[in-house]
């Protein structure tokens, strides 16, 4: 496995970034539900419990340095965490508790909020159900059925 240096920048002038262990495979831009802006939310079940995936499995992430309302992922950060895009008003199925909403994202798409915090997903997630983005940095984290982020 290769390291994949993975940046996070803030909007407030303070920045972070972290190594990550990640396939030798280059960072893809989305998974390709994305692609099509399905915009339902569902729960799956891992070994962090209940977690928020898209509907095709796929995990969505909250961003530590982000503010209700604002995406503070910029630049490189969102090469290795695209934002979830919404085409639409996003739907949650069975279990999700959580507000979805949206917000519009720094790469000029629709982006899907869970309570108010823009989401994303993980480049070095290469399946669904991967959760290789727990814990990046101390700052990324899985969101749960409620929409509270586990971090663990």
């Amino acid at each position: 496995m290769a390291l994949l240096l993975v940046a996070c920048s803030a909007s407030s002038g303070s920045s972070s970034s972290a190594s990550a262990a990640a396939s030798a495979a280059p960072p893809s831009s989305a998974p390709a539900s994305a692609a099509a802006g399905d915009a339902t939310v569902v729960v799956a079940d891992s070994d962090l419990g209940q977690i928020l995936t898209d509907a095709d499995g796929n995990v969505i992430y909250y961003f530590a340095n982000d503010e209700e309302g604002v995406s503070n992922c910029e630049g490189d950060c969102l090469s290795n965490w695209p934002p979830v895009p919404v085409s639409g008003d996003p739907s949650a199925g069975d279990g999700v508790s959580a507000e979805l909403g949206t917000i519009d994202g720094n790469d000029g798409s629709t982006q899907l909020t869970v309570n108010g915090y823009p989401a994303y997903y993980f480049a070095g997630d290469q399946a669904a159900g991967d959760t290789n983005g727990q814990g990046v940095g101390g700052i990324w984290w899985v969101f749960g059925a409620d929409g509270e982020p586990i971090e663990s």
